[in-house]
């Protein structure tokens, strides 16, 4: 058995990347004190168009994962990418796929965050915000883990809070 040692981040890549990027920047920073793993590192899945391989490869990572980091932004919540109903091979008439894979209505986000609790890695919620807002949080870990703004507002202008995340994390 391998024992999980990474740390397994989650976002709507598409809405929150600038988000992910501020995180990998701390830890990759020689000046700031955040240290972890990305299990990002490990795999990718090979068939970009087909969602089953990608939940594969997401599984290959969350398994060497001991923390799990969602970023909450806008759209968290209502992202639908990685649903099988947006896959070519998905018949929606009989809920069936043409490949002989199980049919998984969940979006990535939602594979993702029911795989934690399974899984019961440690959960960090980092909403892109200088506020809390659980209501954009998926229901699945709305009350799990910490949850904390990754932002603060001084004088009308967002900066990232730094000294919260590194807090959160640990």
């Amino acid at each position: 058995m391998a024992y999980r040692t990474k740390t397994y981040i989650a976002a709507d890549w598409s809405g929150d990347k600038d988000a992910v990027d501020q995180l990998n920047k701390w830890n990759d920073s020689k000046y700031w004190s955040l240290s972890f793993t990305d299990a990002h590192e490990l795999t990718q899945a090979r068939d970009g168009s087909l969602n089953c391989s990608i939940k594969t490869s997401l599984s290959t990572r969350l398994d060497a994962s001991k923390t799990f980091i969602l970023i909450v932004g806008s759209d968290t919540k209502t992202v639908r990418s990685g649903s099988c109903q947006y896959c070519d091979s998905c018949n929606s008439s009989t809920k069936s796929c043409k490949r002989g894979y199980s049919v998984d209505y969940r979006s990535y986000i939602e594979y993702e965050c029911d795989k934690a609790i399974r899984d019961r890695l440690k959960i960090i919620v980092l909403y892109n915000a200088a506020k809390v807002e659980k209501s954009k949080c998926p229901d699945a870990i709305k009350n799990e883990g910490s949850h904390v703004a990754m932002c603060y507002l001084k004088d009308g202008t967002y900066y990232w809070d730094y000294q919260a995340v590194k807090d959160a994390i640990g």
